[in-house]
């Protein structure tokens, strides 16, 4: 399972620092104002399809029915339940992106009502209708990578993602090089979303899940039916964080650039949070399926307190480390350009909230698997939609008072509210199994993260004022590499790990 853990998280953790290098050169390319804030809100719409399509969210009901299927009827029936999976999914967002290319200006003035009245509302409509056909082409993609995912095969699903950002960046850096104005660059990016879906669909289509998916045909027939049933409420709550943000920019959109310091902020935020929750649901729910579907009691309560454990021993030193050195690691990422001095203050103090939400975010990750193996995805679709109510009631108040600070302080709450609800449901309902390790392991995991981050906050003021370049890259380095090293021995010392018997483990023979 940890090997499996560590191939997934590492395709996401080399897609999500791709992802910074595509952010920090769209913050250089686009900075902040109109077309940025147009831009990103179109571009926000395509990351919530993603994370409803991808990194868990289908996977996370196309895994226990496909196993379901294969078990109960065989090979060849599983096989024809994907095809006609992959065939309506296909189908069915064709018809839908041409239906939401007539609605955009509604749909955008719906998650940006601050742009209403303005050229900002005309040029995200644009950037919107252009990045469209990503959608056609990610719903196929995350059908495949489900069926890989299903059969244990990690490793391509798991870099498949990195197309996406080596396509854009490509794309900006040959804009930076042309000087195109804002607006046409904007386009131009937009445009490239689409042709990176595409290459991601060329890839996985001539992998052998393309012929686990025969034949291919579109269908709603009664099992179509009950997987769409399952799957579309379990869609929704895998994809929490995002609807999170979008609820928090349709406020912010109000506040000039408020919407840019939002999003650059929460990139920061996705790194640790797709690095454990997109391995979490990846990896764990088809390990909780098998494990329900044979009533190994003990193989559930091992999955879960592994889970447990690697979630919080990333999530809470991820946490800290984001808290303390938010303006630091915003400068040195994003401060190029357009990009000011006044945009990395703001995209900072946002930072500094958001992080205090990542434990939540990274919580509902390892709970949902528990109610998704057992066919629930109702319960974690209720609490993603408690967490919204609570996100927006803050949100309107906070960010009156505080702007983006405080939209990102009400996100983080919404985060807490919804993880809060799925504890309080899986404790009712079937209670979460901890082994007598977990109950161990879990409160010196917490100690050591706290003493990494106090060595951080103590550190804090070593960067110097007007440090730039190689001496921002070497100070923040350092910092950082010193609080890995301290946790990292904390852990040991205080028995929450051992690296040998973990290196040992993952040298044995799957």
């Amino acid at each position: 399972m940890i090997r499996s853990f560590l191939t997934v998280s590492t395709g996401t953790l080399a897609s999500r620092l791709l992802g910074f290098a595509r952010d920090s050169l769209i913050a250089a390319l686009l900075g902040t104002g109109t077309v940025a804030d147009a831009f990103l809100a179109a571009f926000q719409l395509v990351n919530v399809v993603r994370r409803l399509l991808s990194e868990g969210a289908l996977n996370a009901a196309l895994v226990p029915a496909w196993l379901r299927v294969r078990e109960r009827d065989g090979e060849h029936a599983a096989s024809a339940f994907a095809g006609r999976v992959l065939g309506t999914v296909s189908a069915s967002l064709i018809v839908i992106s041409i239906g939401i290319a007539l609605l955009m200006p509604l749909i955008i003035m719906i998650i940006a009502p601050g742009f209403v009245g303005s050229p900002t509302l005309d040029l995200a409509v644009q950037n919107a209708r252009l990045m469209l056909p990503y959608l056609a082409f990610a719903g196929p993609v995350t059908v495949l990578m489900g069926l890989l995912n299903a059969q244990g095969r990690f490793a391509l699903t798991a870099f498949s993602p990195l197309l996406f950002n080596i396509a854009l960046i490509a794309a900006i850096s040959a804009l930076l090089l042309w000087h195109a104005d804002a607006a046409r660059s904007a386009w131009m990016l937009a445009a490239t979303v689409g042709i990176a879906g595409l290459l991601q669909l060329v890839m996985l289509g001539s992998q052998r899940s393309a012929r686990l998916a025969t034949p291919l045909r579109a269908s709603f027939d009664k099992e179509i039916r009950g997987f769409f049933a399952k799957a579309i409420p379990g869609m929704i709550a895998s994809s929490g964080p995002q609807w999170l943000m979008v609820a928090g920019a349709i406020i912010a959109s109000a506040i000039p650039s408020a919407v840019s310091w939002l999003y650059f902020a929460n990139r920061l935020i996705e790194l640790p949070l797709g690095i454990v929750g997109v391995a979490m649901g990846t990896v764990l729910v088809p390990e909780l399926t098998r494990a329900i579907a044979s009533c190994d009691r003990d193989a559930v309560a091992h999955a879960e307190s592994r889970a447990l454990e690697l979630a919080s021993g990333l999530a809470l030193p991820a946490t800290l480390g984001l808290a303390v050195l938010a303006e630091p690691i915003v400068r040195l990422l994003f401060e190029h350009g357009a990009f000011g001095s006044e945009d990395s203050a703001a995209t900072a103090h946002a930072l500094i909230w958001l992080a205090l939400g990542l434990p939540a975010h990274v919580l509902i990750k390892a709970l949902s698997p528990a109610f998704f193996a057992r066919g629930d995805t109702m319960t974690p679709l209720l609490a993603t939609a408690k967490g919204l109510v609570v996100a927006i009631a803050l949100a309107v108040l906070l960010g009156h008072f505080f702007g983006a600070s405080g939209i990102a302080a009400s996100i983080a709450a919404g985060a807490w509210s919804s993880a809060a609800s799925l504890l309080r449901k899986g404790t009712s309902e079937f209670g979460f199994s901890l082994d007598v390790a977990a109950r161990k392991r879990l409160p010196r995991i917490v100690l050591a993260a706290a003493a990494m981050g106090a060595l951080l906050w103590l550190t804090r003021d070593l960067m110097p004022s007007e440090a730039h370049g190689l001496v921002r890259v070497l100070v923040l380095g350092l910092q950082i590499a010193a609080g890995i090293a301290v946790y990292g021995l904390l852990l040991q010392i205080l028995g929450a790990a051992s690296w040998r018997e973990a290196a040992a483990a993952l040298r044995r023979p799957a």
